[in-house]
């Protein structure tokens, strides 16, 4: 089999209302903006892959791909691994999430869900809502009380206020909403920040440490990327100090940092992104090292619902823990997230997702919609 097209667009898909990320202070989105690739081979299969944008930055690495990628074994994906490294390492384009489609195109193949083909047979995986936008406390707790009607057994909230004090209130007035069997997560998303367009608080050390001892008392599940993202001594020393589990590595970009972090004992949970760090077998690089540690395993899955699925397969290959399921109503919701895919990923009620059982990532595009909203590149 070989690879005998490259087809890409950058989509930028309407949300149902403006949604303002954490991490992007002082700027709301109005589009879920992506860039979809599809793998075509002259079998007739087809491999899928997304990324985020933000404009037209993804038009860089499309070409580079098709001259690279062309004619090669997609079955193969230990050969193509060391072009993305090249990419990624010499020339500075992060390229891992095409490895998504490789892998997508060697499952089909197979005959297999991407899951059972990296060897895993965890059927279904429990999710947690991962929230994204900055509320205040009343709101957030009716955010998490109509999550855990929804399902969910577990929120992860963004409280990055001014004040610890804030952070705090905005917590407890969560845990208060759902009782303490519900599990809550905090991310102060401080590990790579686009605070260019707003003030969103900048934390040291003192700061993440009171923040975290804070959250003692209210049982937090885990403190998420509380301090730059490469300042492995601070999180090594934070971990030390303090009982609340802290977790990081979304965005690392490559392997090493993340083996960094665990070989340190600077993390309680590591969350590579398969779409950001190393690719799937990156992602599954890092969940053996995880596993020897004796440390979590969570993917960061907040890109498109092409991200999310890869990295839904990729955890339930490894196995790990909770699946981080991108969700905050009315701006970012399934339908909005997952709007390149013919159907979204859903979540059943007990508050898991069912692992696609067609080949390969076993999700199709809603080609018309992407025509619709999209730009061929």
């Amino acid at each position: 089999m070989k690879i005998e097209r490259i087809d890409a667009w950058i989509c930028h898909f309407p949300l149902p209302a403006p949604f303002s990320p954490s991490w992007v202070p002082g700027l709301a989105s109005r589009a879920n903006s992506c860039v979809i690739y599809r793998l075509a081979t002259d079998e007739g299969l087809e491999g899928y892959a997304g990324w985020i944008a933000f404009a037209d930055e993804a038009r860089g690495p499309v070409n580079l791909m098709r001259a690279f990628l062309t004619g090669r074994d997609p079955t193969r994906p230990a050969e193509i691994r060391p072009l993305l490294e090249s990419a990624v390492r010499v020339l500075g384009l992060r390229v891992w999430f095409v490895e998504t489609a490789i892998y997508d195109l060697a499952a089909k193949a197979a005959g297999l869900p991407l899951y059972r083909y990296l060897g895993g047979s965890c059927d279904r995986v429990p999710a947690y809502a991962s929230f994204g936008e900055l509320r205040d406390p009343g709101r957030r707790a009716e955010d998490a009380l109509a999550a855990v009607e929804r399902g969910f057994k577990a929120v992860k909230l963004r409280p990055r206020h001014a004040t610890v004090a804030e952070d705090v209130a905005e917590v407890r007035a969560v845990r208060d909403a759902v009782g303490g069997g519900i599990g809550i997560a905090a991310d102060a998303n401080q590990g790579w920040r686009v605070d260019v367009f707003g003030d969103g608080p900048r934390w040291d050390f003192e700061r993440a440490l009171a923040t975290a001892r804070a959250y003692v008392e209210l049982g937090v599940a885990w403190l998420e990327e509380p301090l730059d993202q490469f300042d492995f001594d601070g999180y090594q020393a934070l971990r030390a100090a303090t009982t609340t589990p802290i977790a990081g590595g979304e965005l690392a970009g490559d392997v090493w940092p993340c083996r960094e972090m665990i070989e340190r004992g600077a993390v309680d949970i590591i969350q590579p992104d398969a779409t950001f760090t190393g690719g799937i077998s990156g992602a599954l690089e890092i969940a053996t090292l995880a596993r020897a540690a004796r440390i979590g395993f969570a993917p960061h899955t907040w890109s498109n619902g092409l991200g999310l699925a890869a990295n839904l397969h990729v955890l339930a290959a490894a196995p790990g823990g909770l699946l981080e399921y991108p969700y905050d109503p009315p701006g970012w919701v399934p339908e909005a997230r997952d709007a390149m895919l013919a159907s979204p990923i859903g979540l059943d009620p007990d508050g898991c997702v069912a692992l696609p059982q067609a080949p390969g990532l076993g999700v199709e595009l809603d080609l018309e919609r992407i025509a619709a909203h999209g730009t061929p590149i």
